[in-house]
């Protein structure tokens, strides 16, 4: 592919990475409640996330589930209901005073919330089935072109939301909150996932 070609796709996507959408809302209230290493490690199970929904748009599964509206809701409403299964977790946190506490998850724990939260939303997989034909010329390899555009889009979206688990934890450390300003974060936290959630309903 041409370096034109994949400029164009790179800022035609680049506008969705950075939208606000449950994925980004994930890796915000993760690093909020957690810090800088559970944004990160949200980021990377979002990613392999991606991976899955670039590899069933490969094996064309994707315009499968695109042309069956029942699995289409089902996956759908699973995702809300995971995400707002894990707002209410912080928020019940945020409503319990109590000393700060180090974040109980393990780090396999966070990297399977984030996985879960990027397979369970079809609306990833939508953009794959949507946009990347959109750039693929029949005339050469199908399978090398897509095999690109999907490792270019994971690229843009590990470094954005990287950077924004840096940033965000630049802020502030959860390890200095007092306990209010836990009880803050993590309500916060919480209201970003039930955002997400709401994001994905309508």
């Amino acid at each position: 592919m041409e370096n034109i070609e994949l400029l164009l796709f790179a800022g035609t996507v680049l506008p969705l990475i950075c939208t606000p959408r449950p994925d980004m809302l994930f890796v915000a209230s993760q690093t909020m409640s957690g810090g800088v290493a559970a944004g990160l490690r949200s980021t990377a199970g979002i990613c392999i996330g991606y991976v899955v929904h670039s590899t069933l748009t490969a094996l064309g599964l994707a315009a499968i589930i695109a042309a069956s509206p029942a699995l289409f809701m089902l996956l759908r409403w699973l995702g809300i209901a995971y995400l707002a299964y894990l707002a209410s977790r912080l928020i019940a946190s945020s409503l319990k005073a109590g000393k700060a506490a180090r974040p109980s998850a393990s780090a396999t724990h966070t990297f399977r919330r984030a996985f879960l939260t990027a397979v369970l939303n079809p609306k990833g997989m939508m953009i794959y089935f949507a946009i990347l034909p959109q750039f693929i010329k029949h005339d050469g390899s199908v399978a090398l072109q897509a095999s690109i555009l999907s490792a270019l889009f994971i690229g843009l979206c590990g470094l954005f939301y990287a950077l924004l688990s840096i940033a965000i934890a630049a802020v502030g450390s959860r390890r200095s909150l007092t306990d209010r300003g836990r009880r803050w974060t993590e309500g916060i936290a919480g209201g970003l996932l039930l955002i997400a959630a709401g994001r994905l309903a309508t």
